[in-house]
């Protein structure tokens, strides 16, 4: 029989206080993805493309530009997560507020100043714009990062998923929340869009100060899943991460039925069955079985043998079995769950699989948003004598708007799948990463196969889902793998690749279309370019040099050959994926095989081993 003690019992899984949190949560995650409102278009109330012909950049340094808040959010991860881990979110709340506040006024105010045309920024003032960029990503990383740690640890596994993409999804609905609030507010007016932006994202942060925070998960009563041993997988109290602290404990009466070996002894069983030493994935309710309990002390407890008649060859395997619990104990905590952070986190294979599938596909994704205005004018432009930059813009915040709703529902939907996969199905969490890379591949290749801006919406919406569904997913990984206690830490490591690949990724896309810049469509219709070119040589040169000859475009930092200005950079994204997608199967499997150990493993037999003096 199995005594529960309900002393300080947290709140029911769905009471106020953790409700609160959890709206709160979502409303922080809006305000921390404007970093991705630059890339919307002309005309169009955003500020990337406006900054650029305010200053006179390129496309090359718009894209830096960019890349500097994609450093600012992914960059400070595993700072931002070792102190959530330690100090809870409220300071991260702090830091959002002032970072963003102070960012976004910085950029309003290069947007105002501006500078006369044909004249270039200097680097000085460039480098503070880009800073000035970094301080929006770590604004935005720090309210996220806070965020993702109070959901986390304020839900139980079997809805966990589910809760992190919800929180996550606000983050990719910002930039189309704030658009079109914008364009609503300010239609045309880039410099008031900066201050909506300044105020709008910071002013979330305050009220997350005082309400995000995490909240234990209930405990539910362990008598059933104790008794049925591996067919429950929920792992509320302790399993949860919460210490040895918590509040419900278990007290096993002892009778011929009990199970008397040791930890260390049990532990050496699992050896026999092949499990490696650094293995994450654990199963939750054989760590539970074999730590939630213990046999108590009293008076009619069975006394297997003399405290003084202990042979050597049981001192030889208790200092053998002492020997592995230590190296175990390593990457556990003292609850028994799984606790890998720190140097050890870089030994695992598991972390270098998901950073290198991430900095893969998280590349392609990255690449794609950032460029997808450029894109779409690309294609508008091509062999296109109508060209109007106000219906391109239109075309351009059309992708904008696909790619951020898709991405939120990406992010919710995957948490749904996750979950039904791992409670359902009994298939591991990583089979999801299977299906992410295979979108990914698939909008690639729609993108690639494209040649009309009618079309463009479905490699569009394509991609936000993919993105969404790995960002979605990932955050749940490092948590079955590494475990709940260093999460924020763990999840920043793994958000460094990004980073890399976005930075890759979206430099080669910049290289590549400035390359075309100069390229000129082929026509048929000479005539119509034989006047064109006329008339600009006969315009002033102050109007000459915002003309071309190319069917009346603007020549200004623009590619107009249509796919040609980007097909090489689809090629390299293609091939990505489908390492990424190599890469995700192996851990698929590898993490299936896992699991058929763990549950051989809690299968096998209780063994009583009984003791009498000679």
């Amino acid at each position: 029989m199995v005594h529960t003690s309900h002393a300080d019992r947290p709140p029911a899984l769905f009471s106020a206080p953790r409700v609160t949190s959890f709206l709160t949560c979502i409303l922080v995650a809006l305000a921390s993805g404007t970093n991705y409102v630059r890339l919307t278009q002309r005309h169009h109330p955003a500020y990337g493309p406006q900054l650029g012909a305010r200053l006179n950049l390129t496309h090359t340094q718009i894209n830096i530009v960019g890349l500097s808040g994609n450093i600012g959010v992914y960059g400070t991860a595993p700072i931002w997560g070792g102190i959530v881990d330690r100090k809870g979110p409220r300071i991260m709340m702090v830091i959002g507020f002032f970072a963003l506040l102070s960012g976004y006024l910085g950029i309003r105010h290069f947007f105002d100043t501006g500078l006369p045309e044909g004249q270039k920024l200097g680097a000085v003032a460039f480098c503070a714009l880009v800073f000035c960029g970094f301080l929006t990503g770590i604004g935005g990383n720090g309210g996220l990062v806070g965020s993702m740690n109070a959901t986390a640890k304020s839900w139980p596994d079997r809805t966990r998923a589910t809760a992190n993409g919800i929180v996550i999804s606000g983050f990719g609905l910002s930039a189309f929340l704030f658009s079109t609030i914008a364009h609503t507010l300010f239609p045309g007016n880039t410099s008031e869009f900066l201050l909506m932006l300044a105020v709008g994202t910071s002013l979330p942060m305050i009220l997350g100060f005082f309400f995000v925070h995490p909240i234990p998960p209930p405990h539910i009563d362990q008598t059933g899943r104790l008794e049925r041993g591996a067919e429950e997988t929920s792992d509320y109290g302790v399993g949860e991460g919460l210490g040895g602290g918590s509040p419900t404990t278990f007290s096993v009466n002892n009778n011929s039925h009990t199970h008397l070996l040791s930890q260390d002894e049990d532990e050496d069983r699992g050896d026999a069955f092949g499990l490696d030493e650094e293995e994450p994935l654990v199963s939750p309710s054989h760590v539970q079985a074999t730590s939630d309990y213990v046999v108590p002390a009293t008076s009619d407890s069975v006394m297997l043998s003399s405290p003084h008649a202990i042979h050597p060859r049981h001192r030889s395997q208790s200092s053998r079995s002492l020997s592995r619990h230590s190296t175990r104990s390593q990457h556990k905590s003292l609850d028994g769950a799984v606790n890998i952070h720190g140097k050890r986190l870089f030994t695992t294979v598991d972390f270098w699989l998901l950073f290198t599938i991430s900095s893969l596909l998280s590349g392609t994704g990255l690449m794609y948003i950032n460029n997808v205005g450029a894109i779409s004018q690309a294609l508008f432009a091509f062999n296109n004598p109508d060209y109007d930059d106000v219906k391109a813009a239109q075309w351009q915040a059309t992708q904008v708007s696909t790619v951020s709703i898709m991405n939120c529902i990406g992010r919710i939907s995957i948490g749904i799948i996750a979950d039904f996969a791992k409670g359902r199905l009994r298939l591991p969490r990583s089979f999801c990463t299977v299906l992410v890379a295979t979108m990914f591949i698939i909008s690639q290749l729609t993108c690639y196969a494209i040649d009309d801006i009618s079309n463009l919406w479905k490699a569009s919406a394509l991609l936000g889902l993919a993105y969404g569904g790995l960002f979605g997913l990932f955050p749940t990984l490092v948590i079955e793998w590494f475990g709940l206690q260093h999460f924020s830490e763990n999840w920043g490591f793994v958000s460094l690749s990004p980073m890399l690949g976005g930075n890759v990724f979206s430099i080669a896309f910049g290289r590549n279309i400035d390359s075309h810049e100069d390229d000129a469509p082929p026509t048929t219709n000479h005539t119509l370019a034989s006047v064109a070119s006329a008339l600009a040589s006969s315009l002033p040169a102050s109007a000459g040099d915002t003309l071309s000859a190319r069917d009346g475009i603007p020549a200004a930092h623009h590619c107009v050959v249509g796919r040609a200005c980007y097909v090489d950079s689809l090629q390299m994204t293609i091939v990505a994926c489908c390492v990424a997608l190599g890469l995700g199967v192996y851990a698929s499997w590898r993490d299936l095989r896992k699991q058929k150990r763990w549950a051989s493993r809690a299968e096998a037999p209780a063994v009583v081993i009984w003791e009498s003096e000679d």
